[in-house]
This record gives C-alpha cells, structure tokens and sequence, in this order.
C-alpha cells in the first residue's frame, strides 16, 4: 500500500463519503504518506464534517475506509487537534 494508492481510492470514494457520512475534508498523515508503509501499518486520516461529529457519522467513516482499504485506520476529527 502506497500513499499514490489510497489517494485514488479517496478519490474514486469522495462523493459517497460526502453523501453518506457529510465528509467534507480527508487528509493523510503518517507512515502512508512518506512512502512505503510497512504491510502492516495502518492508515491514519484527519477527517472534517459538515455538522457534528456524531458516533454514526465517525464510525461509519471509518469502517467504511477500513473496508475500502483493506486496512486499519486511525481516524481523527479536525475538532480533536489542539494548538
């Protein structure tokens, strides 16, 4: 798994998380991004919503990506980060 892949795959699945889950911004960091990960890493994403961060709306994401990927995700709302 490289990051050139995950990103076709959000891609490809951007208009389903909008519409399912109200996604308005995904963003990788971590081992995926610098290239290869390890067969094992995970994949971790900071995720933004068009209202609130509601456990349907975090899970559903996340299980869905986790699928999608065929990988485990490490998810992480914008609302979480503190400066």
């Amino acid at each position: 798994m490289n990051r050139r892949h995950v990103l076709q795959q959000l891609a490809a699945s951007k208009a389903e998380l909008a519409y399912r889950y109200g996604v308005t911004r995904l963003a990788l960091f971590g081992t995926v991004v610098r290239d290869p990960a390890r067969a094992d890493s995970d994949v971790d994403m900071l995720v933004s919503f068009d209202g609130p961060a509601t456990s349907s709306r975090y899970f559903g994401v996340q299980f869905f990506l986790e699928d999608l990927l065929g990988r485990r995700v490490g998810l992480v709302t914008d609302k979480a980060l503190r400066p």
